[in-house]
């Protein structure tokens, strides 16, 4: 359905970034936000699509922009088909997702799609412009992640209630579930980056310290180790990327 007939090369990519065994946890709030109201479920389920779809296209940027080579176990679109490949599958799978928002007739919910869009992109510009930097604060760091996570599972959330017909307390109330559930994902991913491995995480961990990414496991670290951490030294350049692992051991 994502892909025009007679377009056997994009039906093939598509394929390729909707079979991994993600966890589709963000269409699932999206159902389950719904249920606070009495519907028909057609809306919600338009709209859990769409949520899928945002996420998928941001990770086949993100993994452009980071030159990753696996996630979740499986090789990268830009690794197989390269990178203008990728950027142009994720500018589909983004418009993809905005055309079913737009089957939902619901203003309040496409402004809010759109707004997560303009998170989306803000918090990768932030992490660009702010790596190889130690001096971020937790404040920082919360802004980042809100942008880059933790708004797409509070759209989940929240769309799902609006387009249930739920009374705007319940609305309310999950916009908040999906912030906080959003922010607590983030940072659960961030200290599996340090204390995970491969085959739990999918793609080779402490990718973040090698990028020059402050989460909050190093920021931990750096107040723990102020004058004797391996951190600093790394994003100065001062040792080899080999090193990186030092850090990994002092959390």
């Amino acid at each position: 359905a994502l892909a025009p007939d007679g377009h056997p090369a994009l039906f093939d990519l598509l394929k390729h970034v909707t079979s991994s065994s993600g966890k589709r946890i963000r269409p699932a709030i999206t159902l389950l936000a719904s249920r606070f109201h009495p519907n028909t479920g057609e809306l919600p389920i338009i709209m859990a699509a769409a949520v899928e779809l945002l996420h998928l296209a941001s990770l086949v940027h993100d993994d452009t922009v980071d030159n990753s080579s696996v996630r979740r176990g499986v090789a990268t679109v830009s690794s197989l088909w390269g990178r203008d490949v990728a950027v142009q599958l994720g500018d589909y799978v983004f418009a993809t997702s905005a055309v079913f928002v737009c089957d939902t007739n619901n203003i309040r919910v496409i402004r809010r799609f759109s707004e997560t869009i303009k998170d989306l992109a803000t918090g990768e510009l932030i992490e660009g412009f702010g790596t190889f930097q130690w001096d971020h604060t937790y404040e920082q760091y919360k802004e980042r992640i809100y942008s880059k996570t933790a708004s797409l599972f509070r759209t989940a959330a929240e769309s799902g209630a609006i387009l249930s017909g739920a009374t705007e307390k319940s609305i309310q109330a999950l916009s908040k579930y999906g912030y906080s559930l959003g922010m607590a994902f983030q940072i659960v991913d961030d200290i599996l980056d340090f204390d995970g491995t491969q085959e739990e995480v999918g793609k080779p961990v402490g990718h973040d310290l090698l990028q020059g990414v402050l989460t909050l496991p190093s920021m931990l670290l750096l107040q723990r180790y102020p004058d004797n951490n391996p951190v600093i030294p790394l994003f100065r350049g001062e040792e080899p990327e080999g090193n990186s692992h030092k850090a990994l051991e002092m959390i």
